[in-house]
């Protein structure tokens, strides 16, 4: 296609002879031309577009993104405050042992007030009770062992009494840990206790305040500041 002025070519869909601007036959110079869009720094002139009709695209507008607030401060929990955690936690369990164990309670009572004034003749006598004491002893330490699993290892990350103070554990990273790490932490336990309970006390002088069954299942209790 060329001009019907000069006689130049004419890009294919341009409205205007890119060399003598005329318009090119089929549009008026009043009616408004195509929208042509050009990347940033393209000559309109290649488009067959004049400098005079040509409209840049209009520029976008930097946004800041969106604040994201900071996460909350935590420290390591010390012995002190993990000590207390301690005791509210085994006055909930007393509570609930003392509820769920009360017609063992009153089976041993009456069991044992058979034996009033006198000793028993054999052992067949007082087997009933020893069985009873047994299966007591056995739920206590089923039912200590899920409280602790169970609690640390939910979205909680704590018991009733580290919920009280503020207290969460987490593996060496800051996340949830498992059941079965959580399992773990709580058996080991037992070598903080046979330690003299040293093992506990470590969390007070330990670098992040870790006792010795937090270094063995590789844990952390976190308090927030």
């Amino acid at each position: 296609m060329f001009c019907s002025k000069c006689g130049a070519n004419v890009t294919e869909g341009a409205a205007f002879c890119a060399a003598c601007g005329q318009p090119v036959p089929g549009y008026s110079i009043g009616q408004p031309s195509p929208t042509v869009a050009l990347d940033s720094g393209a000559n309109p002139a290649a488009a067959g577009i004049p400098a005079a009709a040509y409209v840049p695209p209009p520029t976008q507008t930097w946004q800041a993104p969106a604040a994201v607030p900071p996460p909350p401060t935590v420290g390591y929990a010390g012995f002190w405050l993990r000590f207390v955690a301690v005791i509210i936690d085994f006055i909930v369990i007393y509570a609930v042992r003392a509820i769920l164990f009360k017609p063992f309670g009153i089976g041993m009572g009456m069991g044992i007030g058979v034996f009033h004034g006198r000793q028993p003749r054999d052992f067949a006598e007082i087997a009933p009770m020893l069985g009873m004491l047994i299966r007591v002893a056995i739920i206590s330490a089923i039912m200590q062992w899920l409280y602790f699993s169970l609690m640390e290892s939910s979205v909680w990350q704590a018991t009733l009494g580290k919920k009280a103070l503020g207290l969460t554990v987490t593996d060496l990273e800051g996340r949830r840990i498992g059941f079965g790490r959580a399992t773990g932490r709580y058996f080991a336990k037992i070598l903080s206790s046979l330690t003299l309970f040293i093992g506990y006390m470590m969390a007070g002088f330990t670098e992040k305040k870790q006792a010795l069954h937090d270094i063995i299942a590789g844990t952390l209790v976190l308090r927030k500041l």
